[in-house]
Protein backbone atom coordinates (compact mmCIF):
# COMPACT_ATOMS: atom_id res chain seq x y z
CA UNK A 1 0.00 0.00 0.00
CA UNK A 2 1.07 3.69 -0.58
CA UNK A 3 2.52 5.46 2.51
CA UNK A 4 1.75 9.46 3.45
CA UNK A 5 4.92 11.24 3.58
CA UNK A 6 5.45 12.04 7.83
CA UNK A 7 5.55 15.46 8.69
CA UNK A 8 5.17 15.17 12.07
CA UNK A 9 7.82 15.35 15.07
CA UNK A 10 8.81 11.66 14.82
CA UNK A 11 9.20 8.66 13.65
CA UNK A 12 10.44 10.25 10.36
CA UNK A 13 10.42 9.01 6.74
CA UNK A 14 13.05 6.29 6.02
CA UNK A 15 14.47 5.71 2.61
CA UNK A 16 13.74 2.82 0.59
CA UNK A 17 17.30 1.70 0.32
CA UNK A 18 18.16 2.30 4.49
CA UNK A 19 15.31 -0.29 4.72
CA UNK A 20 16.53 -2.61 2.56
CA UNK A 21 19.76 -2.19 4.56
CA UNK A 22 18.13 -4.05 7.50
CA UNK A 23 17.91 -7.06 4.83
CA UNK A 24 20.98 -8.85 5.54
CA UNK A 25 21.47 -12.11 7.11
CA UNK A 26 21.76 -12.02 10.99
CA UNK A 27 25.12 -12.09 12.31
CA UNK A 28 26.49 -13.42 16.07
CA UNK A 29 27.25 -10.41 18.38
CA UNK A 30 29.80 -12.29 19.55
CA UNK A 31 31.64 -12.47 16.06
CA UNK A 32 34.50 -10.60 14.55
CA UNK A 33 31.71 -9.53 11.79
CA UNK A 34 29.81 -7.87 14.45
CA UNK A 35 32.58 -6.11 15.76
CA UNK A 36 33.62 -5.00 12.74
CA UNK A 37 30.32 -3.35 11.83
CA UNK A 38 29.96 -1.83 15.33
CA UNK A 39 33.72 -0.49 14.96
CA UNK A 40 33.32 1.37 11.60
CA UNK A 41 30.03 2.34 13.23
CA UNK A 42 31.59 4.17 15.64
CA UNK A 43 34.16 6.31 14.13
CA UNK A 44 31.33 8.08 12.04
CA UNK A 45 28.90 8.52 14.78
CA UNK A 46 31.80 10.39 16.71
CA UNK A 47 31.93 12.37 13.05
CA UNK A 48 28.06 13.01 13.02
CA UNK A 49 27.62 14.12 16.85
CA UNK A 50 30.90 16.36 16.23
CA UNK A 51 32.45 14.48 19.52
CA UNK A 52 35.93 12.83 20.47
CA UNK A 53 33.73 10.86 23.12
CA UNK A 54 32.56 7.23 23.17
CA UNK A 55 29.03 7.19 22.05
CA UNK A 56 27.49 3.88 23.47
CA UNK A 57 24.42 2.51 21.40
CA UNK A 58 21.49 0.80 23.11
CA UNK A 59 18.75 -0.73 21.64
CA UNK A 60 16.06 1.73 23.58
CA UNK A 61 14.38 4.85 22.68
CA UNK A 62 15.85 8.26 24.00
CA UNK A 63 13.71 7.96 26.98
CA UNK A 64 15.78 5.13 27.74
CA UNK A 65 18.94 7.41 27.55
CA UNK A 66 17.39 9.85 29.35
CA UNK A 67 16.92 6.93 32.16
CA UNK A 68 20.61 6.17 31.67
CA UNK A 69 22.05 9.77 31.98
CA UNK A 70 20.06 10.37 35.95
CA UNK A 71 21.17 6.60 37.21
CA UNK A 72 24.70 7.46 35.87
CA UNK A 73 25.53 10.70 36.42
CA UNK A 74 23.72 12.22 39.39
CA UNK A 75 25.90 12.68 42.57
CA UNK A 76 24.49 14.42 45.51
CA UNK A 77 21.33 16.36 43.47
CA UNK A 78 20.59 17.10 39.66
CA UNK A 79 18.81 20.51 38.12
CA UNK A 80 16.48 19.52 35.81
CA UNK A 81 15.70 22.19 33.32
CA UNK A 82 12.34 21.76 31.58
CA UNK A 83 10.40 24.24 28.89
CA UNK A 84 7.83 21.33 27.80
CA UNK A 85 6.55 18.30 27.81
CA UNK A 86 9.52 16.37 27.44
CA UNK A 87 11.34 18.13 30.09
CA UNK A 88 9.09 17.43 32.59
CA UNK A 89 8.91 13.79 31.64
CA UNK A 90 13.00 13.61 31.78
CA UNK A 91 11.86 15.32 35.82
CA UNK A 92 9.53 12.46 36.23
CA UNK A 93 11.93 9.92 34.62
CA UNK A 94 14.76 11.23 37.69
CA UNK A 95 12.27 11.38 40.37
CA UNK A 96 10.69 7.55 39.57
CA UNK A 97 14.85 6.60 39.87
CA UNK A 98 14.58 8.21 43.19
CA UNK A 99 17.72 10.88 42.01
CA UNK A 100 17.42 13.73 44.30
CA UNK A 101 16.52 16.48 41.67
CA UNK A 102 15.11 19.96 41.75
CA UNK A 103 12.80 21.00 38.59
CA UNK A 104 13.58 24.30 36.70
CA UNK A 105 10.05 25.36 34.70
CA UNK A 106 9.74 28.10 31.48
CA UNK A 107 6.37 28.84 30.74
CA UNK A 108 5.92 26.84 27.92
CA UNK A 109 6.92 28.57 24.77
CA UNK A 110 9.48 29.86 26.21
CA UNK A 111 12.85 29.25 26.75
CA UNK A 112 15.42 28.35 29.53
CA UNK A 113 17.54 31.16 29.85
CA UNK A 114 21.12 31.25 31.59
CA UNK A 115 19.90 33.65 33.75
CA UNK A 116 17.13 31.23 35.19
CA UNK A 117 19.57 28.73 35.30
CA UNK A 118 22.45 31.00 37.18
CA UNK A 119 19.64 32.05 39.45
CA UNK A 120 18.58 28.28 39.83
CA UNK A 121 21.80 26.80 40.53
CA UNK A 122 22.81 29.59 43.03
CA UNK A 123 19.49 28.68 45.71
CA UNK A 124 21.28 25.06 45.94
CA UNK A 125 25.18 22.86 45.69
CA UNK A 126 23.73 20.67 42.31
CA UNK A 127 26.38 18.57 41.00
CA UNK A 128 24.52 17.53 37.98
CA UNK A 129 22.37 19.77 35.00
CA UNK A 130 19.82 18.61 32.52
CA UNK A 131 18.22 20.50 29.70
CA UNK A 132 16.24 19.69 26.48
CA UNK A 133 18.14 20.93 23.45
CA UNK A 134 15.00 20.85 21.37
CA UNK A 135 11.24 20.48 22.71
CA UNK A 136 8.77 18.90 20.26
CA UNK A 137 5.92 19.76 22.51
CA UNK A 138 6.50 23.70 22.47
CA UNK A 139 8.49 23.76 19.12
CA UNK A 140 11.43 25.26 21.37
CA UNK A 141 15.04 25.61 21.09
CA UNK A 142 16.78 26.64 23.97
CA UNK A 143 20.24 27.96 23.83
CA UNK A 144 22.26 25.08 25.64
CA UNK A 145 25.41 26.43 24.68
CA UNK A 146 24.85 29.64 26.22
CA UNK A 147 23.09 27.90 29.34
CA UNK A 148 26.10 25.48 30.11
CA UNK A 149 29.10 28.04 30.08
CA UNK A 150 26.87 30.20 32.39
CA UNK A 151 26.55 27.15 34.67
CA UNK A 152 30.08 25.99 34.68
CA UNK A 153 31.18 29.54 35.74
CA UNK A 154 29.14 28.30 39.08
CA UNK A 155 30.33 24.71 39.12
CA UNK A 156 33.29 24.12 36.78
CA UNK A 157 33.14 19.99 37.76
CA UNK A 158 29.14 19.96 36.76
CA UNK A 159 27.78 17.35 35.19
CA UNK A 160 25.31 18.05 32.26
CA UNK A 161 23.42 15.92 30.53
CA UNK A 162 21.48 17.38 27.39
CA UNK A 163 18.43 15.59 25.43
CA UNK A 164 18.96 16.15 21.86
CA UNK A 165 16.46 13.59 20.50
CA UNK A 166 14.65 15.64 18.31
CA UNK A 167 17.42 17.53 17.00
CA UNK A 168 20.86 15.71 16.91
CA UNK A 169 21.81 15.20 13.27
CA UNK A 170 20.08 17.49 11.61
CA UNK A 171 21.03 20.57 13.97
CA UNK A 172 24.80 22.30 14.60
CA UNK A 173 25.29 20.71 18.36
CA UNK A 174 29.27 20.85 19.11
CA UNK A 175 28.89 18.44 21.86
CA UNK A 176 32.99 18.37 22.88
CA UNK A 177 33.06 22.72 22.05
CA UNK A 178 29.70 22.91 24.23
CA UNK A 179 31.16 20.44 27.10
CA UNK A 180 28.29 18.40 27.40
CA UNK A 181 29.27 15.47 29.22
CA UNK A 182 26.33 13.01 28.23
CA UNK A 183 24.10 14.25 24.87
CA UNK A 184 21.31 11.67 23.86
CA UNK A 185 19.53 11.18 20.77
CA UNK A 186 17.57 8.31 18.74
CA UNK A 187 17.46 6.78 15.89
CA UNK A 188 13.39 8.11 14.54
CA UNK A 189 13.86 11.86 14.19
CA UNK A 190 17.03 13.72 12.02
CA UNK A 191 18.49 10.61 11.49
CA UNK A 192 15.99 9.49 9.66
CA UNK A 193 15.91 5.49 10.77
CA UNK A 194 13.03 3.51 12.13
CA UNK A 195 12.66 3.93 15.87
CA UNK A 196 14.82 1.41 18.32
CA UNK A 197 17.89 2.87 18.59
CA UNK A 198 19.75 5.43 20.89
CA UNK A 199 22.92 6.66 21.49
CA UNK A 200 24.75 8.78 23.93
CA UNK A 201 27.81 10.51 23.49
CA UNK A 202 29.65 10.00 27.12
CA UNK A 203 32.51 12.37 28.09
CA UNK A 204 35.55 11.24 30.65
CA UNK A 205 34.11 13.66 33.35
CA UNK A 206 30.45 11.80 33.24
CA UNK A 207 32.59 8.14 32.99
CA UNK A 208 34.49 9.17 35.90
CA UNK A 209 30.75 10.09 37.74
CA UNK A 210 29.42 6.93 36.96
CA UNK A 211 32.01 5.24 38.69
CA UNK A 212 31.08 6.40 41.98
CA UNK A 213 27.26 6.22 41.64
CA UNK A 214 25.62 3.23 43.48
CA UNK A 215 22.56 1.10 41.83
CA UNK A 216 23.51 2.59 37.89
CA UNK A 217 21.19 -0.65 36.89
CA UNK A 218 22.49 -3.48 34.07
CA UNK A 219 20.65 -2.25 31.02
CA UNK A 220 22.37 1.00 30.90
CA UNK A 221 25.28 0.58 33.14
CA UNK A 222 28.23 3.64 31.41
CA UNK A 223 30.89 1.12 33.19
CA UNK A 224 29.33 -1.89 31.42
CA UNK A 225 29.07 -0.45 28.29
CA UNK A 226 32.35 0.86 28.31
CA UNK A 227 33.58 -2.19 29.15
CA UNK A 228 32.08 -3.94 26.50
CA UNK A 229 32.86 -1.05 23.99
CA UNK A 230 36.58 -1.41 24.66
CA UNK A 231 37.05 -5.00 25.08
CA UNK A 232 34.78 -6.56 22.36
CA UNK A 233 33.32 -3.75 20.09
CA UNK A 234 30.19 -4.88 20.88
CA UNK A 235 27.06 -4.48 23.68
CA UNK A 236 26.77 -6.56 26.91
CA UNK A 237 23.02 -6.99 25.50
CA UNK A 238 21.96 -8.54 22.03
CA UNK A 239 21.93 -5.36 19.91
CA UNK A 240 19.48 -4.83 17.19
CA UNK A 241 21.41 -6.17 14.62
CA UNK A 242 18.92 -4.78 11.35
CA UNK A 243 18.69 -1.45 13.09
CA UNK A 244 22.37 -1.50 12.86
CA UNK A 245 23.01 -2.74 9.22
CA UNK A 246 20.57 0.32 8.62
CA UNK A 247 22.44 2.98 10.33
CA UNK A 248 25.45 1.86 8.82
CA UNK A 249 24.28 2.82 5.76
CA UNK A 250 22.48 6.06 6.99
CA UNK A 251 25.73 7.42 8.73
CA UNK A 252 27.33 7.04 5.14
CA UNK A 253 24.16 8.80 3.42
CA UNK A 254 24.22 11.74 6.29
CA UNK A 255 27.96 12.03 5.25
CA UNK A 256 27.71 12.02 1.73
CA UNK A 257 25.12 14.97 2.02
CA UNK A 258 28.01 16.98 4.41
CA UNK A 259 26.89 17.47 8.03
CA UNK A 260 27.13 21.72 7.09
CA UNK A 261 24.85 21.10 3.99
CA UNK A 262 22.37 18.92 6.31
CA UNK A 263 22.27 21.29 9.53
CA UNK A 264 21.70 23.87 6.55
CA UNK A 265 18.74 22.31 4.98
CA UNK A 266 17.15 21.98 8.15
CA UNK A 267 17.41 25.55 9.04
CA UNK A 268 15.87 26.92 5.28
CA UNK A 269 12.99 24.28 6.05
CA UNK A 270 12.59 25.97 9.32
CA UNK A 271 12.41 29.13 8.13
CA UNK A 272 10.54 27.93 5.16
CA UNK A 273 7.48 26.84 7.60
CA UNK A 274 7.92 29.77 10.29
CA UNK A 275 7.25 32.18 7.46
CA UNK A 276 4.14 30.49 6.36
CA UNK A 277 2.83 29.63 9.17
CA UNK A 278 2.95 33.12 10.84
CA UNK A 279 1.43 34.74 7.90
CA UNK A 280 -1.22 32.15 8.01
CA UNK A 281 -1.96 31.01 12.16
CA UNK A 282 0.75 32.01 14.47
CA UNK A 283 4.42 30.85 16.20
CA UNK A 284 3.75 29.20 19.37
CA UNK A 285 7.64 29.23 20.31
CA UNK A 286 9.33 32.46 21.44
CA UNK A 287 10.89 34.68 18.61
CA UNK A 288 14.07 33.77 18.14
CA UNK A 289 14.44 30.61 19.60
CA UNK A 290 12.45 28.32 17.41
CA UNK A 291 13.01 24.95 16.78
CA UNK A 292 14.85 24.11 13.52
CA UNK A 293 13.00 20.27 13.19
CA UNK A 294 9.34 21.29 14.33
CA UNK A 295 7.34 23.78 14.32
CA UNK A 296 4.33 24.35 16.75
CA UNK A 297 1.55 26.48 15.03
CA UNK A 298 -1.20 28.88 16.54
CA UNK A 299 -4.48 27.61 15.69
CA UNK A 300 -8.02 29.25 16.25
CA UNK A 301 -10.21 27.79 18.71
CA UNK A 302 -13.00 27.29 15.72
CA UNK A 303 -9.76 25.89 12.94
CA UNK A 304 -11.09 22.45 11.51
CA UNK A 305 -7.90 20.71 12.26
CA UNK A 306 -9.56 17.38 11.97
CA UNK A 307 -11.07 18.45 8.11
CA UNK A 308 -7.49 19.63 7.54
CA UNK A 309 -5.76 15.79 8.63
CA UNK A 310 -8.26 14.23 6.39
CA UNK A 311 -7.74 16.56 3.27
CA UNK A 312 -3.88 15.83 3.80
CA UNK A 313 -4.51 12.17 4.13
CA UNK A 314 -6.09 12.25 0.56
CA UNK A 315 -2.82 13.91 -0.66
CA UNK A 316 -0.23 11.40 0.97
CA UNK A 317 0.51 13.53 3.89
CA UNK A 318 0.46 13.93 7.52
CA UNK A 319 1.10 16.48 10.35
CA UNK A 320 0.77 16.44 13.72
CA UNK A 321 -1.99 17.59 16.60
CA UNK A 322 -0.40 19.91 19.09
CA UNK A 323 1.01 18.09 22.08
CA UNK A 324 -0.26 17.75 26.03
CA UNK A 325 -1.48 20.99 27.47
CA UNK A 326 -1.41 22.95 24.22
CA UNK A 327 -3.29 19.94 21.83
CA UNK A 328 -5.96 21.98 21.50
CA UNK A 329 -4.03 25.47 20.38
CA UNK A 330 -1.23 23.79 18.27
CA UNK A 331 -0.78 21.89 15.54
CA UNK A 332 3.07 21.15 14.69
CA UNK A 333 4.89 20.33 11.54
CA UNK A 334 7.78 18.45 11.15
CA UNK A 335 10.35 18.93 8.72
CA UNK A 336 13.99 16.67 9.49
CA UNK A 337 15.41 14.01 8.15
CA UNK A 338 14.97 13.24 4.97
CA UNK A 339 12.34 15.58 4.33
CA UNK A 340 13.75 18.36 1.59
CA UNK A 341 12.75 21.68 0.66
CA UNK A 342 10.85 20.75 -2.23
CA UNK A 343 8.08 18.54 0.03
CA UNK A 344 7.84 21.27 2.22
CA UNK A 345 6.90 23.71 -0.74
CA UNK A 346 4.22 20.29 -1.98
CA UNK A 347 2.83 20.50 2.16
CA UNK A 348 1.95 23.95 2.43
CA UNK A 349 0.92 24.82 -0.74
CA UNK A 350 -1.64 21.73 -0.33
CA UNK A 351 -2.61 23.38 3.14
CA UNK A 352 -3.00 26.61 1.40
CA UNK A 353 -5.71 24.53 -1.24
CA UNK A 354 -7.53 23.57 1.86
CA UNK A 355 -7.56 27.33 3.19
CA UNK A 356 -9.02 28.54 0.18
CA UNK A 357 -11.67 26.44 0.16
CA UNK A 358 -13.38 27.03 3.31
Amino acid sequence: MSMAKLFIPGPTDVSPEILRAQDQPMIGHRSQAFSDLFEHIQSRLRTVLQTDHRVYITASSGSGLQEAAVRNCVGDKLLLCASGAFGERWHAVALSNGAPTDLLATEWGQPLTPDQVEAAMSQADYDTLAVVHNETSTGVENPVGAIIERARGLNPDLVVLVDAVSSAGGVDIPIDEWEIDVLLTSSQKCFALPPGLAFAAVSDRALERAKGVERRGWYFDFILLEKYLLEKKSTPATPAVSLLYALDAQLDRMLAEGMPARYARHQAMAERVRSWADAKFGLYAAEGYRSKTVTTVRKPADFDFAGLTDFLAEHGMVIANGYGKIKGETFRIGHMGEIMPGDVDHLLETIDDFLAAK
